[in-house]
């Protein structure tokens, strides 16, 4: 007993010692990117755009303190989750200052291209050099005004940092409340023979996350985009297959776990619920739905200015959609239970069992 006893303390020390580790680094990304976006923004000076001088407000400004706190508290739950031993400490912050300087300047550089395109309103720019049916129409659009789309290697490179100047840093550590649900429901369960499925994996971000978690389960991502796809496994290791989300290529009720990281506010009305169907069926009886998105408006008032800002300063035609859609609703037609939740800053995530087929 005194064996096991001194064995628990260690661990727990390591996971402490984890935890304050994730806080440093997370706090040096922070600044970080917080610095790389406000240059990007003060050389750009994207307020002074045409749409951006329509913008006229329905919603109060966020309470400075309210807003600070809420941005914390993703750092905090994070590392909490670290110290919890839910899952390791990840690489969070700026490696090398070789690597940090040459994607700072590479995202400074290409928010000029973005300002252009920002102030033309020209978020459908890439439908003059990609025109495919494999693509479906609403996927063909330079999504936030970035350049190249979703289909340049350019963009898969760089949209890592794009989103972590966008939210000040915040980005890895709101994705993670996804995470979070999931090991807390797997806790103690022996994952050789889980099968995950990342759905829209983008870079491969969360599917690194998984990997780290999760390093005995068979994990795999699905993307439409080629460049994010060789991103994706070129930062994980792991596998990845070119689909559409609304039609994965795997069998009905294959997969003890899909994830889904910021896809569905991109997503037109009607191909949600496609989606949210598509997913379902892949799905095992009992086996779960782990979707990470924005917050909308009714999560978190004091903050409903944002929200209500993001679409006008980034080309998200869908967006104003997805804030007033009853994602619960839309799962429970699919099948999908609503059993967990959590939310960091901007982020939050959803934890939908199957019930039924």
């Amino acid at each position: 007993m005194d064996e096991i006893a001194i064995g628990e303390g260690r661990k727990r020390a390591a996971f402490a010692a984890d935890a304050a580790g994730q806080r440093a680094r997370a706090m040096v990304k922070a600044a970080w990117w917080t610095a790389a976006g406000a240059l990007a923004r003060t050389l750009t000076q994207p307020t002074r755009g045409e749409q951006a001088r329509a913008f006229s407000p329905k919603t109060a400004p966020p309470v400075k303190a309210s807003l600070r706190r809420a941005y914390l508290e993703a750092f905090e739950k994070d590392a909490r989750d670290v110290a919890a031993g839910l899952y390791p400490p990840l690489e969070d912050g700026p490696a090398r200052p070789s690597t940090a300087l040459r994607e700072a300047a590479d995202f400074v550089a290409d928010a000029f291209e973005v300002d252009q395109r920002r102030r033309r309103g020209d978020g459908v720019e890439v439908r003059e050099v990609v025109d495919s049916p494999v693509y479906p129409n609403y996927y063909r659009q330079n999504f936030h005004y970035q350049s190249g789309g979703w289909f340049t290697a350019e963009s898969a490179r760089r949209y890592d940092a794009q989103v972590e100047a966008l939210f000040s840093g915040t980005a890895s550590a709101m994705r993670r409340r996804g995470l979070s649900l999931l090991a807390r429901r797997w806790r103690g369960q022996d994952h050789r023979n889980a099968k995950i499925l990342d759905v829209a994996c983008g870079s491969g971000g969360f599917l690194k996350d998984l990997k780290a978690t999760f390093p005995r389960a068979a994990i795999s991502g699905v993307d439409l985009s080629e460049a994010y796809l060789a991103r994706a496994r070129q930062r994980s290791g792991l596998g990845g297959v070119k689909a559409k989300a609304e039609a994965l290529p795997f069998a009905d009720s294959a997969l003890d776990a899909v994830t889904c990281v910021y896809l569905f506010h991109e997503l037109p009305p009607r191909v949600r619920p496609l989606v949210a169907a598509s997913l379902a069926r892949v799905i095992k009886l009992g086996g779960v739905l782990v979707l990470v998105d924005s917050v909308q408006p009714g999560d978190t008032p004091d903050l409903a200015r944002l929200l209500e800002a993001f679409p006008v300063y980034f080309h998200e035609p869908y967006y104003g959609s997805y804030a007033e859609t009853d994602l619960p609703a839309l799962f429970a037609e699919a099948g999908l239970r609503l059993v967990g939740q959590d939310r960091a800053f901007l982020t939050k995530a959803l934890l939908l069992e199957k019930t039924a087929a």
